[in-house]
């Protein structure tokens, strides 16, 4: 009966461990900024069709980075027993709101499932890039967002929609 609850609560702690980065870790993902995107060129850059396709990096560049992060166990992201496919390197401030697109330290190994995963803040992303280009906040308020903890921001903008 003892080993059946040890058993449980190391499952639970295992899984806990392997979602536990909701949000980017500060120091080692504090986020970067494009410095090509300005307040005053929104609409030649961010805001034009297939901006963030032309800027993303290679996904050998993240694979790279992801497996790095989630393997290396001096890494604030290891995760022993972490499937690669489970998260998706991420941007902390989105290509679409003018991140930097290859500074790692604007890159981090976001969780595909669990409560807070990558496809809720891809709603949030969408949300801030919207109102950034219809000029209803400002980039830099956009880039606040991502640049302190998203999931305020997704029930700011998201859930009061």
């Amino acid at each position: 009966m003892r080993s059946t609850a040890i058993a449980t609560f190391a499952l639970a702690l295992s899984a806990a461990a392997a979602f536990a980065a909701d949000v980017p870790d500060n120091r080692m993902t504090p986020g970067a900024i494009n410095p090509i995107v300005t307040q005053d060129n929104i609409n030649q850059t961010i805001c034009m069709r297939g901006w963030t396709k032309r800027i993303r990096p290679p996904e050998r560049y993240t694979y790279r980075l992801k497996r790095a992060q989630l393997h290396r166990p001096s890494s604030p992201y290891f995760v022993a027993d972490a499937y690669l496919r489970d998260f998706e390197e991420d941007h902390r401030v989105p290509l679409g709101l003018g991140g930097a697109p290859h500074d790692r330290r604007n890159l981090w190994p976001e969780p595909r499932h669990g409560e807070w995963n990558a496809e809720k803040k891809d709603e949030l992303e969408d949300a801030i890039h919207e109102l950034v280009c219809r000029h209803e906040i400002t980039l830099e308020q956009g880039q606040a967002v991502f640049l302190g903890d998203w999931r305020e921001g997704y029930r700011k903008y998201v859930e009061r929609r």
